[in-house]
């Protein structure tokens, strides 16, 4: 069985603002993984810090333009008309020779993919946007290897809870599924994931990121 909880994102919803605190589950091999008391507060993963990419990177997702205020949202998306979003603030975006938008008063949207450079907090077109009906995307490797965890769903529950809560609105999701805890983020350099290993034990929590580098 799986649960999953997701959120827009960016300061204030999300990329989530999912709930609770610490955790305790069983690792891989039965015996206790580490709680978040058993790591130092500046090593923990609300202490994070991912170094931003170097190159360009690729996101999908729907980019909502409000009145020239232009939002890539990598995250959940309001059923609203038009549909609304905390998105990464998107800098060099133009409509001109783009197709598959949708307009409604001020508002112009479409989902595409999205080439461009990120800085941590803002994200720059650097190429042309793919309509994401017609976008391929390379299937991502699965990190478990296709084989389920053993941390209990009690256990499982509690993490993901910790997780998302402490992750803020740099969590996209968080869901419970195969024995794993599996939580999106905007951007991971391998940082929040190794801040994970160490406060969980190595494959409990498993962090992906929803830019992918290109280059």
């Amino acid at each position: 069985m799986s649960t999953s909880q997701s959120r827009p994102l960016l300061a204030a919803a999300s990329v989530a603002c999912l709930l609770a605190l610490t955790a305790c589950a069983s690792g891989p091999a039965g015996s206790p993984a580490p709680t978040s008391t058993t790591v130092p507060s500046d090593q923990r993963l609300e202490a994070v810090h991912p170094a931003p990419p170097q190159g360009r990177v690729i996101g999908t997702g729907t980019v909502i333009d409000k009145g020239g205020d232009v939002q890539l949202c990598l995250g959940a998306v309001m059923e609203s008309y038009p549909p609304q979003c905390q998105g990464l603030p998107v800098d060099g975006w133009t409509w001109e020779g783009v197709d598959g938008s949708e307009t409604s008063g001020d508002v112009t949207w479409g989902t595409y993919a999205v080439y461009g450079t990120y800085d941590g907090e803002r994200y720059t077109i650097t190429d042309p946007p793919i309509m994401l009906a017609l976008y391929d995307p390379i299937r991502p490797e699965d990190p478990s290897g296709g084989v389920d965890g053993t941390t209990s769903a009690a256990d499982l529950t509690r993490i993901q809870d910790d997780v998302a809560a402490r992750l803020g609105s740099s969590a996209l999701t968080a869901s419970s599924d195969r024995g794993y805890v599996w939580v999106q983020v905007i951007w991971d350099d391998g940082s929040i994931q190794d801040t994970a290993d160490a406060e969980f034990g190595d494959d409990v929590v498993f962090v992906t990121s929803a830019l992918r580098e290109i280059d």
